[in-house]
């Protein structure tokens, strides 16, 4: 583990850029508007409506840093933090939703000088903390807004996708569950269910591969085991922030043009709608959701808009805020950390 992984090379930052614009720019013709854009109008509302947008992003970040510092028992310093995180999220906007980027942030904390061990069983436990938030939320807002939490049935969203929806929440949860019960209580499970499973003839050339993941899930157990309630209290903490923050990126972006047309009963609606929103992202094929995260937004937040035509223009807006400095951040820290941790500069070995 002592090479970078060569789809996190810089360059990569232009095809999701490409795929989203291309994206947006097929929406925007296909329900042209001439008036898509009447509603961005600049004034101290609109403005101190982007500036919060922005701090929201601020503080999910510092949420992610201040939480890896504590999974890790403050074996990285506030420097360290922001590097692995921006290089985790340059990971994750460069590589599809699906795939995610777990396997580089065990790679950059193993970087950082936490055995590998330690650091696959950090981000388990960050992957298993973001998991709960997810599960325990959902059906939270769902006891107060009922249906509404899914989007009116217009554009792509139909009947089956809501019901599509429910089972990607219903296997999010048993995956959870099973997770917690693994970590918690019982560490071999999974080693034992992964070694029966995995003997099918169509499963068998992924079981060491399974057994892999399992004995990997056995070391975070036991590192778990004797952590003081404060730990946990500062880790759930954080990453309630994190998220949060992130949603209320589109809340924020919304005052600052429709201060007047939302109450406090759409804000929270615009909250729950992104945690299913989520469902989708996480199964995009494409790079940080790039092209989907468009398509999605006006689906599942433009009946809120006072017109609907405004949607692209906002969703554009959303992924400038939460997507794209990612992107850019990312490619300036990655080969200054790759200099700094290589002790080499800019000539890291690229594996394909």
């Amino acid at each position: 583990m002592s090479r970078l992984p060569g789809y996190l090379r810089s360059s990569r930052v232009v095809y999701p850029i490409f795929i989203g614009l291309m994206v947006a720019a097929w929406l925007l013709l296909r329900n042209f508007d001439k008036d898509a854009f009447g509603f961005f109008i600049w004034s101290w509302t609109a403005v101190a409506g982007l500036v919060a947008a922005f701090s929201m992003m601020g503080v999910r970040d510092l949420a992610y840093m201040y939480r890896i510092k504590v999974l890790t028992d403050n074996h990285l310093n506030w420097k360290q933090a922001f590097e692995v995180i921006m290089l985790w999220e340059f990971s994750s906007a460069v590589s599809p939703s699906v795939v995610g980027g777990t396997g580089p942030a065990v790679f950059f904390l193993y970087k950082e000088g936490v055995n590998i061990g330690k650091s696959t069983a950090v981000i388990l436990m960050a992957i298993f903390l973001d998991e709960v938030f997810f599960v325990v939320m959902v059906p939270l807002l769902y006891v107060f807004f009922g249906s509404q939490v899914f989007p009116p049935d217009s554009g792509l969203i139909t009947g089956s996708v809501k019901a599509a929806l429910v089972l990607g929440y219903l296997g999010i949860l048993i995956y959870t569950l099973l997770l917690a019960y693994t970590l918690f209580f019982n560490p071999y499970f999974f080693k034992w269910l992964f070694s029966n499973l995995f003997l099918l003839p169509f499963l068998k050339p992924w079981r060491g591969k399974m057994r892999k993941l399992a004995n990997q899930l056995i070391i975070t157990s036991n590192m778990m085991k004797g952590k003081p309630a404060k730990f946990w209290f500062k880790a759930s903490v954080s990453t309630f922030i994190s998220w949060t923050a992130r949603y209320w990126v589109v809340n924020f972006m919304f005052m600052a043009w429709f201060f007047n047309h939302l109450g406090l009963t759409e804000h929270f609606l615009i909250y729950a709608r992104q945690l299913t929103m989520w469902i989708i992202l996480l199964i995009s094929p494409t790079p940080g959701g790039s092209g989907i995260a468009e398509i999605i937004f006006s689906d599942f937040l433009g009946d809120i808009l006072p017109n609907l035509s405004w949607a692209i223009p906002m969703a554009l807006l959303w992924r400038l805020v939460t997507y794209y400095p990612y992107l850019f951040i990312g490619a300036i820290v990655l080969p200054r950390w790759v200099k700094r941790v290589f002790q080499k500069k800019y000539t890291y070995e690229v594996v394909d």
